[in-house]
């Protein structure tokens, strides 16, 4: 034993193993001298019935009395309970971005995530957060340890992704290609993603606070184009034209079922037989963004969807070229239908929209115009009586006939139609108004 000094620690020998000179003066304190000559500085103690030692530094970067100050702080934690050898074995086993995320998906792909309604996420939503996860997250964040972020990691983070430092432009399949932009929407709703991921950390113990919590992210701006009836009219131009060729007919049906139903496009496009009920004027989807969900149809729906119905109707409503399976490439087709048009870059989602607003302008009400898209927040749905469902089927058939008649060309004058179906718009209103009061929750519509 002696007190450690520099000229000790520049005396101290290799040997043919490993051994400690302890200082005198600081109890715990002391030096190890390794085999092959290198010298490091350490402090021993015991934790939890066993010794442990931490390294502080090697000689040469510290200095004896550098060292002493350290040790000293060090032993004065570890009195007070700390145990610094298990705290930075923890902290070199600390997980990173990139394990969480993975953790997070394996955990989703399981149900063990849940999303709205505190369902498991459905595939679909997966399949866009991996999508963020793997373009956005791990390459900006991936090999940050969890617990060293912080707020300005986050805001930083989105940032870098508005600014479209993660935009790329990579191939993925034999014909198909990943494009990345960028921009707020995009950096506010990876943020929203992120934060999902750490309040999973949280809850699952590997950080004691979400960083992501409370940060301010930038209003978008939402998309709110809609269709003129002009535009109406143009789309209807551009679909009969498409029904002419053999490669978009059945897309150009699939973009007028959305046009009159306000559906989803993957609702369309996935919609199988099974789910269509005419006798009741509805499309009884077993799966959606809410779960599921039935949506009232209108008679131009109804004329569109029998017209085509098969003698023995099992699978999908618009089938593609492999058996059983619907079509695939709608979105080219999409393009190619609208291509050099003035309606070139509008995008299926804009119909829905479209369809909202059209039964805004005709005088719905916003309860009854969620009920017919099917939102969550929709305060009318098919468990209500049966005069509900009514209601709602009228107000499909007048919207679905108001465009129905824009893509035949019609030139509505819109007071007119509104006289013409005054009486049905007055049974709608008094429907709906005797239903809400006295609604009681019943079995949807017999299939």
């Amino acid at each position: 034993m002696a007190k450690l000094s520099k000229r000790i620690v520049d005396q101290a020998e290799a040997g043919e193993k490993d051994y400690f000179i302890w200082d005198d003066e600081l109890p715990g304190f002391g030096l190890r001298v390794f085999k092959s000559g290198k010298r490091s500085y350490l402090v021993q103690y015991r934790a939890k019935g066993r010794t442990r030692r931490f390294t502080i530094g090697t000689h040469g970067i510290w200095t004896p009395d550098t060292a002493r100050v350290q040790a000293r702080v060090l032993l004065g934690r570890i009195a007070q309970g700390d145990n610094p050898a298990e705290e930075r074995e923890l902290d070199h086993k600390a997980i990173t971005v990139k394990e969480l995320c993975e953790r997070y998906l394996e955990d989703a792909k399981n149900g063990l995530i849940l999303g709205k309604k505190r369902r498991p996420k459905k595939a679909s939503t997966i399949y866009t957060d991996e999508g963020r996860i793997r373009r956005h997250i791990i390459p900006l964040l991936g090999t940050r340890r969890v617990k060293d972020l912080t707020s300005a990691d986050i805001i930083r983070f989105m940032r870098d992704v508005a600014s479209g430092k993660t935009k790329a432009d990579q191939k993925t399949k034999k014909r198909g290609r990943s494009i990345v932009r960028g921009g707020i929407g995009t950096g506010t709703r990876t943020v929203g993603m992120l934060g999902a991921v750490l309040t999973y950390a949280r809850e699952n113990g590997m950080i004691e606070t979400n960083p992501a919590h409370g940060i301010r992210k930038p209003a978008y701006e939402k998309r709110t184009r809609r269709l003129s009836e002009d535009e109406y009219r143009l789309l209807g131009k551009l679909l009969r034209e498409a029904a002419q060729d053999d490669q978009l007919a059945k897309a150009a049906e699939i973009a007028r079922t959305i046009a009159l139903t306000g559906c989803r496009r993957g609702e369309i496009i996935n919609l199988i037989w099974p789910e269509v009920d005419a006798d009741n004027s509805c499309l009884r989807l077993t799966d959606s963004k809410e779960g599921a969900s039935v949506r009232p149809i209108g008679l131009p729906v109804i004329d569109l969807l029998t017209a085509r119905r098969p003698e023995h109707a099992a699978g999908p409503v618009f089938g593609g070229t492999i058996e059983g399976k619907p079509l695939v490439g709608f979105p080219k087709h999409w393009h190619k239908m609208l291509e050099d048009t003035p309606l070139a870059g509008i995008t299926p989602h804009v119909l829905r929209h479209s369809y909202a607003s059209m039964a805004n302008d005709l005088g719905f009400t916003e309860s009854t115009v969620a009920a017919l898209l099917g939102h969550a927040q929709g305060t009318v749905t098919s468990r209500y009586i049966h005069t509900v469902d009514t209601a709602l089927i009228m107000a499909a058939d007048a919207v679905a006939g108001y465009i129905n008649g824009l893509l035949d060309g019609v030139q509505f004058k819109r007071s007119s139609y509104a006289i013409d179906r005054g009486s049905r718009q007055a049974a709608i209103d008094r429907l709906f108004a005797q239903a809400m009061q006295t609604a009681q929750p019943a079995e949807p519509l017999a299939a």
